[in-house]
């Protein structure tokens, strides 16, 4: 599945991505396909009652794919990104008899756009869940929206400026929310969860619907007993 929105910028990010994946090799015995908890618990909570079928999702940033290796378990057609041909490869072997499944591409995020993905050579496809999970990329955020199709869902996890007190990885202000920054950079979505935590890292998640009318009564009993809460 091709996409074009490389920057000429993006080299030396890949290059340095590519060496965290090359080092970090050998010492994820038993938790490469492991994913965040988040997103078993979104899963069970969220997505399977919405779409009981499965459906597609995009994965970006999507690294040694432990997220999309995870959500193609549960039958979905996952198509991952990163811009590291070093862990997409990963991905790929680690995904196994599940790689024939999966869209595996290789880019720069920086400049994504919704209408370069494509699904089955359909262009302009939309998905029905869009995760991103320990990456920030702020001006995305619309395009991301414009991925989702009408009822589709955003997934989100990543960490927020406290990780960096006193001496947390990572530190750079680029990489980290402040608080309540995340539910301003998903506006146009109704949020069916918010969670900011401080614990041994400090992260923001959220669950995000895209409106449409059909599905209105089936998010409004997700919705209950939820909602955006803040946990410090």
């Amino acid at each position: 599945m091709p996409l074009s929105f490389s920057s000429p910028d993006s080299d030396d990010e890949r290059k340095r991505w590519n060496r965290k994946y090359r080092e970090a090799q050998g010492s994820r015995t038993g938790t490469k396909t492991v994913p965040d908890p988040f997103l078993p618990s979104v899963f069970s909570e969220y997505i399977l009652p919405l779409f009981p079928q499965g459906g597609s999702a995009l994965d970006l940033a999507g690294g040694a794919g432990r997220h999309a290796i995870w959500l193609a378990k549960q039958g979905w057609d996952v198509t991952l990104i990163d811009i590291s041909e070093t862990g997409v490869a990963e991905a790929r072997q680690n995904a196994g008899p599940l790689a024939s499944h999966m869209h595996f591409v290789v880019d720069d995020l920086t400049r994504f756009k919704a209408s370069q993905t494509q699904i089955g050579g359909r262009p302009d496809a939309r998905f029905e869940v869009v995760m991103a999970f320990f990456y920030l990329q702020r001006n995305i955020f619309p395009e991301m929206v414009k991925a989702m199709r009408p009822g589709g869902m955003l997934v989100y996890k990543t960490y927020t400026a406290a990780q960096a007190k006193p001496a947390g990885d990572p530190r750079n202000p680029a990489h980290l929310l402040e608080p309540g920054e995340l539910l301003q950079l998903a506006r146009e979505l109704r949020v069916l969860h918010y969670r900011e935590v401080v614990s041994e890292n400090a992260t923001a998640e959220l669950v995000a619907w895209k409106e449409n009318p059909g599905t209105t009564g089936q998010i409004r009993d997700l919705a209950t007993g939820t909602g955006s809460h803040l946990d410090l």
